[in-house]
């Protein structure tokens, strides 16, 4: 697993509430763009949901 993916799912799990891309790129400091590339890839591999329209939260 990459950097920036162990990146964006340690602020998931630190926010422990469900997130925009945003919220987790002002966190860990990467482009949105590439935030919201890295979650659709982590919800391709069923590690990530979408509880919520533009929200995202790690799968218990």
């Amino acid at each position: 697993m990459s950097d920036a993916k162990q990146l964006v799912l340690e602020a998931m799990k630190k926010a422990g509430k469900p997130v925009r891309p945003g919220d987790i790129a002002k966190e860990t400091g990467l482009d949105s763009k590439e935030v919201s590339k890295i979650i659709k890839e982590l919800r391709n591999e069923g590690l990530v949901h979408s509880p919520k329209r533009c929200y995202y939260a790690l799968k218990e």
